[in-house]
């Protein structure tokens, strides 16, 4: 059976399949409201059941109190509607909406699929789930009060284990044992989520996305997002590397492209080695945008990658090809080695 959530004050409305948590609902509908530990225990999802009742699902005592039910309030990662409801709760539609957390986590596992990037997953306790929005990044907390920053590479959809991707900076103070001695089950601690670098789904808008290297990742995070909820803008991709060993991750926007007539994927080598035998485009990943699109008016773009990457693109599609300013979004990666080896 499936029963009806509406939510105030916005009015929005989603379908609940039965057995489904008000959050689950929610998130499947691409309609994000804040959480925390999506298990009852942080009080973070909590709001008002206006009209209609649920099942108030396992919790904390002290987290919703039998006082507090009575007053029509609930934990919506846990509780399931057993009518059509009417809830009040606030969305989560940018970054200053959701609570930034300081969390331990676990080095679940370490893979280099080359010689100088590693993909890093994370583990929270079982009582935390941390909710950011696709393209942000967490600050990793080291001593004498070093800090790292680092994109999520994993939608929110898919948060179980965080994803990383970490180019190793040769003198970094955090990426030379990340590459050197770190095996796995390290604790780490970060801060997050962090950022304004996420997807505007105020428009229908084309977007036009540009990585380089592991700029990647929070793209990465993004078009996922965009996958898995049929979101109908066309997609392209600029992923430029200097080398074909340095797209570490090239058959994931292949399968993209296989399985979605709305996105398309054109990779961009700077200095492709003699061996890579590339049939495939060359040169500045920005310069390829500009060669296939006159006209960036009527689009959006999003890029991440290295500040002088950043800046050309920032500047030549606004002067050159009309994109609107405030449809640039940019998250600048600096793999400077004095920054990293302070």
């Amino acid at each position: 059976m499936t029963l009806q959530i509406t939510i105030r004050p916005s009015g929005h409305t989603l379908a609940c399949e039965a057995g489904d948590t008000v959050l689950q609902a929610a998130m499947r509908a691409d309609l994000m409201i804040p959480y925390g530990c999506r298990n009852g225990a942080c009080g973070t999802c909590k709001g008002r059941i206006l009209e209609g009742s649920v099942d108030f699902g396992p919790h904390q005592p002290s987290t919703l109190t039998d006082d507090e039910k009575r007053k029509g309030l609930a934990l919506f990662c846990v509780a399931r509607p057993q009518t059509d409801i009417v809830i009040e709760v606030r969305e989560v539609r940018r970054a200053g909406d959701i609570q930034i957390k300081r969390l331990p986590c676990r080095v679940e596992s370490i893979v280099k699929p080359t010689h100088d990037v590693a993909i890093v997953k994370l583990k929270l306790p079982a009582t935390e789930r941390l909710q950011y929005l696709p393209g942000q990044y967490i600050d990793f907390l080291l001593k004498d009060g070093h800090r790292r920053s680092f994109s999520l590479a994993t939608p929110p959809h898919s948060d179980e284990l965080l994803e990383l991707h970490i180019r190793h900076t040769p003198g970094g103070f955090f990426t030379d044992p990340l590459f050197t001695s770190y095996k796995g089950r390290e604790i780490l601690r970060f801060e997050g989520p962090l950022g304004t670098f996420y997807l505007r789904e105020d428009t229908d808008k084309p977007a036009i996305f540009v990585a380089g290297g592991t700029g990647f990742a929070p793209i990465k995070a993004i078009i996922e997002h965009m996958l898995h909820h049929r979101i109908p803008r066309e997609i392209v991709l600029y992923w430029g590397a200097r080398a074909k060993r340095d797209l570490y991750l090239p058959d994931i926007p292949g399968q993209w492209q296989a399985a979605h007539p709305n996105f398309t994927f054109i990779p961009v080598l700077s200095e492709p080695a003699a061996d890579d035998a590339w049939p495939g485009r060359t040169g500045f990943v920005h310069q390829a945008v500009l060669d296939d699109f006159r006209d960036l008016s009527g689009y959006q773009v999003y890029a991440c990658g290295a500040p002088a990457m950043i800046d050309a693109a920032k500047r030549d599609f606004t002067a050159l090809r009309n994109l609107p300013a405030d449809e640039f979004f940019a998250d600048s990666f600096t793999y400077a080695a004095e920054t990293e080896a302070q």
